[in-house]
């Protein structure tokens, strides 16, 4: 191979997770005979449990021991590295602290900034990815799902970074959904009442009939409520459950094994629109949003921060995406070289930190959540409504920009209430068919999340519009500084 890689990882209390990456690379390495003299593993600690922080210290030195070069960039070290900023970039990686869940784009500019202080050959590529990955791909088949070793990750980038200029490229994952449960509670409403409907067709002894359902079609964003936003149209309201029992076994235990995996949802799990990979794409598309858990660019590209991390909005991957876009247009490319990502363990509905998810007993409350998602859909379609006309390239006003984000956010407010009531009427038409305790606490779940509380409605004198606004208008002069700062 032409390219060595350097892989940057942040990792928030997920040693197991973080184990189960490290063994898939590993794997991956011996099948498709890739020399770990040509990676460099980067794991950036965002953890605040010191027995996480000791793992995951670890498995840094046991993938040390396997021949790979690894930097484990602990707090202390990130500590001292924005101190010497000395306040330039606090809109890019926060405020100087020991404590860890900063959030991933946090996280993933410090070792940008960190790496961007060493002299990398112009054969390095930088591939980020999550901790909650591995080196493998889900597909479907006949008999169940199945994970495997599908995808020749490093030699099919090396070809492409080799023969074009393209300066970004981004994959996707397969397995659980790559978006928060917060804007896929309606589509999972309507498989859930779906399949209970169906099971009552059965008797509870009768031979599990949905370990063989039909092989479902591939589909971007089947999993969103809101697909339509992002420019897909789905081709059917339900996705029918494939159940992953093995062996025989009759629809009485698929039911309960369901039904246990409903808690699930809450912590990114969708056990009915799991994505796998289909290879019959190997061309490069233009590409628009960035997978923040999987995308690969030359050292040039560091000049691309994730936009405003320390406010720890979801959505900026695609928010960066937008950015690249405007300023690079066909380098930034996406192939079909997913990653597998898992949520959960096998052994655990909640694994590892999940940021804005609480849970208190059986309760499980996503509100902090659901507002940083909405708040993540306001900026990325304002920065879509903006890199449209010119920014950040051209001078706005601030009056300018304050009209389009408030523009945007009114228009969000109506989207998301629609949904909520949607929500509401769906969960009306479950209730009848719940009768197991683990589904009826799923469903009062989604009334404490979704019949209580309003959509976010941020109104003028909330420090989001503030904040927001703020982090918009000063984007230019924080992207011009954060440049200085890697020269």
């Amino acid at each position: 191979m032409k390219h060595h890689f350097i892989i940057i990882i942040p990792v928030a209390d997920r040693p197991q997770h973080l184990k189960n990456c490290f063994d898939s690379l590993l794997e991956h390495c011996r099948l498709f005979d890739v020399p770990p003299s040509h990676l460099r593993l980067f794991i950036v600690e965002d953890s605040t449990n010191p027995a996480h922080i000791h793992a995951h210290r670890q498995l840094a030195q046991i993938m040390s021991q396997k021949g790979l070069d690894v930097t484990h960039f602990c707090a202390d070290e990130q500590f001292d590295l924005i101190t010497s900023t000395r306040g330039q970039l606090n809109r890019i990686i926060g405020n100087p602290t020991h404590n860890g869940h900063k959030g991933q784009g946090v996280a993933r500019n410090l070792a940008y900034l960190k790496l961007a202080q060493e002299t990398l050959p112009e054969n390095t590529l930088l591939w980020s990815i999550d901790s909650d990955q591995e080196f493998k791909v889900k597909i479907a088949t006949e008999e169940g799902d199945q994970e495997c070793f599908s995808v020749d990750y490093f030699h099919r980038l090396d070809e492409i970074f080799s023969t074009t200029d393209v300066q970004v490229l981004t994959g996707k994952v397969v397995g659980d959904p790559p978006v928060s449960p917060a804007v896929m509670t309606g589509n999972f409403l309507d498989d859930v009442i779906d399949f209970l409907q169906q099971t009552n067709a059965y008797q509870p002894h009768d031979p599990c009939p949905y370990h063989l359902a039909q092989i479902p079609e591939g589909g971007d964003a089947a999993y969103h409520d809101m697909a339509d936003l992002f420019g897909f149209k789905l081709s059917r309201r339900e996705w029918h459950y494939r159940c992953p029992l093995k062996g025989p076994h009759t629809v009485g235990e698929c039911v309960a094994h369901f039904s246990e995996k409903l808690a699930g949802f809450f912590h990114g799990e969708h056990p009915t629109r799991i994505t796998y990979y289909q290879d019959n794409d190997p061309t490069l598309q233009p590409a628009r949003t960035v997978y923040a858990g999987n995308y690969v660019f030359r050292p040039a590209a560091l000049k691309y921060f994730l936009p405003f991390a320390p406010l720890r909005l979801r959505m900026s991957g695609p928010t960066l995406g937008r950015l690249i876009r405007a300023q690079i247009g066909p380098r930034f490319v996406s192939a079909n070289l997913p990653m597998l990502h898992r949520r959960t363990l096998d052994t655990e509905v909640q694994s590892g930190f999940r940021p804005g998810i609480e849970t208190t007993g059986t309760l499980i409350d996503m509100s902090n959540e659901f507002e940083r998602q909405f708040q993540g859909d306001v900026m990325l379609f304002t920065l879509e409504r903006l890199t449209a006309q010119g920014f950040p390239d051209l001078p706005f006003s601030e009056t300018t920009l304050a009209e389009t984000l408030e523009a945007v956010t009114v228009d969000m407010q109506a989207r998301y209430h629609t949904r909520r009531l949607s929500i509401l009427e769906k969960l009306n038409r479950l209730k009848p068919l719940l009768n197991k305790p683990a589904q009826r606490i799923f469903a009062d779940n989604i009334a404490h999340n979704f019949g209580i509380n309003p959509a976010p409605t941020a109104p003028p004198t909330h420090p989001w519009r503030a904040q927001c606004l703020e982090a918009i208008a000063r984007y230019p002069e924080d992207s011009s500084t954060w440049f200085g700062c890697l020269h």
